[in-house]
C-alpha cells in the first residue's frame, strides 16, 4: 500500500531545515502525495520561526495544483504540566496540532517525568499527535501513554526520520509502542519528520514497524486523505470542509 499523506515536515522557516513550501509542493506533485503538513517547530526552539508565523498562516492556501496542505505546528512539550509552546484561541486557527519533546526546551530527565509530560499533554486537548515518542533519550512507561492517547483520541508518530538520521536506537521502543497503541484500540501515524522536501512522504522503516507487529490499517491515519481529516474534524479542528476535493 502506498501511504500518501505525510503530517510531519518542517521547511527553511526552522532554520535547521532546507526547503521552502514551494519546494515541497513541487516533491509532493510529483510523487503524487495528496495532502502534508507544514509543522514547523513551537517559537521555544531557538531556531524557531516568530509565533506571528503560525498566526499568519492563514495566508498559504488549502489546496494548490491538487495537493492538500495543512497548517500546523511541532509544538515543543515544556514540563512536566504537559504544556507547550502555542496555546489558546490561537491553536484554533490551526489545522493540526504536534507537540514532541526536545532538548533544548525539555532536557531528558527521568521515566517518571517523561511519562508525567505526555499524559498531561495528552490530556490537555490541546495536541493532536505526539511526536517521536520512541525517542530513547526521554524513555516513558509506553502502556500508560498508549492507554492515555486512546482515550482521548490522540495519535502516536511513528517517526521514519528517528530510524535514519535522528534520534537512533529508536526501533524497539518503536515497536513496543506500536504494540501497546495496538492493544489500547488506539491510533498510530506516520511521519517523515522531512527537513528537506525530498524525504516527504518516505515512510520506508516506519511502514517495517507497522508490518512488524501487524497493526491494523484502519487505525493508520496515513491510510487516506478523509482518514487524517475525519480524525482532525473529529478533534474538533473547523474549515476542514475546504479539502474536500481530496476526498474521493
Amino acid at each position: 500500500m502506498k501511504f500518501l499523506v505525510d503530517i510531519h515536515a518542517h521547511t527553511i522557516a526552522s532554520t535547521h531545515a532546507y526547503s521552502t513550501f514551494h519546494d515541497y509542493l513541487g516533491v509532493a506533485k510529483a510523487k503524487g502525495i495528496k495532502l502534508f503538513a507544514i509543522t514547523d517547530h513551537g517559537p521555544d526552539m531557538a531556531d524557531a520561526p516568530h509565533f506571528w508565523h503560525f498566526v499568519n498562516m492563514r495566508v498559504l492556501p488549502r489546496i494548490v495544483d491538487g495537493v492538500g496542505v495543512l497548517r500546523g505546528i511541532e509544538a515543543n512539550i515544556k514540563n512536566e504540566h504537559g504544556e507547550i509552546d502555542f496555546f489558546g484561541d490561537y491553536l484554533k486557527e490551526l489545522d493540526i496540532v504536534l507537540a514532541g519533546f526536545h532538548e533544548p526546551v525539555f532536557p531528558p530527565s527521568t521515566k517518571e517525568a517523561h511519562t508525567t509530560a505526555l499524559i498531561n499533554c495528552i490530556e490537555s486537548g490541546n495536541v493532536d499527535i505526539i511526536t517521536h515518542p520512541g525517542n530513547p533519550a526521554y524513555p516513558i512507561d509506553i502502556k500508560r501513554v498508549a492507554a492515555a492517547a486512546a482515550k482521548h483520541n490522540v495519535a502516536l508518530e511513528i517517526n521514519n526520520s528517528s530510524f535514519l538520521t535522528s534520534r537512533k536506537g529508536s526501533t524497539c521502543n518503536c515497536i513496543e509502542i506500536a504494540n501497546a497503541v495496538k492493544a489500547a484500540g488506539g491510533l498510530l501515524v506516520m511521519g517523515s519528520d522531512s527537513h528537506v522536501a525530498f524525504s516527504l512522504g518516505e515512510f520506508e522503516k516506519a511502514i517495517e514497524v507497522i508490518e512488524t507487529v501487524e497493526f491494523p490499517i484502519e487505525r493508520l491515519l496515513n491510510r487516506s486523505p478523509e482518514a487524517l481529516l475525519s480524525f482532525l474534524t473529529a478533534r474538533g479542528h473547523k474549515s476542514l470542509d475546504e479539502y474536500s476535493a481530496l476526498i474521493e
